[in-house]
């Protein structure tokens, strides 16, 4: 039976996990070692886990393969990465490392034919569109979202909802909608957002940005059913202070968040 994904999604900087505010590293955290996590939420039987390297593409480099490797070969639960991959040999050698889903921003951005080859290679499955997006107001009053890259500081020109039907008829296996205005900020998911994508596309679909508690994840997954709810602070943070601490649903909590549908 079909049930929603929660799913912790780690930043990796300098070769350490972070927490981001509003995409900006300097106003974020540093909250461990990425193999550390994963080992702590081995036994938590997350349903899935995303590892996204933050400085890769803004660096111009490729993937760090070794840390890949050693993330893959200690994680016990689907395992999707990001960051730096621009080509189909990229994404057949981190599958190849043990991954089952590797995330394309940019470069999908610049070629979204891009999205096709790679699902042609290593199956539509396998491959997750990541779109970060932050909202903007236009000369006419009316509000949009425009997509970025680049950690948030390069505007590709795109709207959001344009370029989903721009790229309608392209096959990948997942879409996640990052929203840099929440990242961080705790004060629950834009669900009117997520409404209109919804609309747009038929792809499996999750959403990551602003989650506070694990209620907003309920309320995402009431709102629309069958959805990735993905989160990083409520995962690595606890309490008001923020004190670092490696957290995830109880087994009774998410029976509760994500009924069986």
């Amino acid at each position: 039976m079909l049930r929603s994904r929660i799913i912790p999604c780690l930043l990796v900087h300098d070769k350490g996990l972070v927490k981001t505010l509003k995409f900006r590293v300097e106003d974020g955290k540093y909250v461990g070692d990425p193999i550390n996590a994963v080992k702590i939420f081995n036994e938590k039987y997350v349903d899935e886990i995303m590892v996204i390297d933050i400085d890769a593409t803004v660096q111009g480099r490729e993937p760090d393969y070794d840390m890949i490797k050693n993330v893959a070969t200690e994680c016990r639960m689907p395992l999707c990465y990001g960051g730096g991959v621009t080509t189909v040999e990229q994404v057949r050698k981190i599958i190849k490392l043990g991954v089952e889903k590797v995330a394309v921003s940019a470069a999908a951005l610049e070629n979204p034919n891009l999205l096709l080859q790679m699902s042609e290679a290593v199956g539509a499955q396998s491959v997750v569109l990541v779109l970060d997006i932050a909202k903007k107001n236009s000369l006419l009053g009316g509000k949009y979202y425009e997509i970025f890259t680049h950690n948030g500081k390069k505007n590709t020109g795109n709207k959001l909802y344009e370029f989903l039907h721009k790229i309608k008829e392209i096959p990948y296996g997942e879409l996640v909608i990052n929203n840099i205005d929440l990242d961080g900020v705790m004060s629950g998911y834009d669900l009117e957002m997520c409404e209109k994508v919804r609309e747009l596309t038929d792809v499996p679909l999750t959403i990551l940005g602003g989650a506070g508690s694990y209620t907003d994840i309920k309320s995402l997954i009431d709102h629309f059913g069958v959805i990735g709810a993905a989160a990083g602070s409520i995962f690595v943070f606890k309490g008001k202070y923020k004190a670092v601490l490696i957290q995830y649903p109880m087994p009774k909590e998410k029976i509760d968040i994500q009924p069986l549908i």
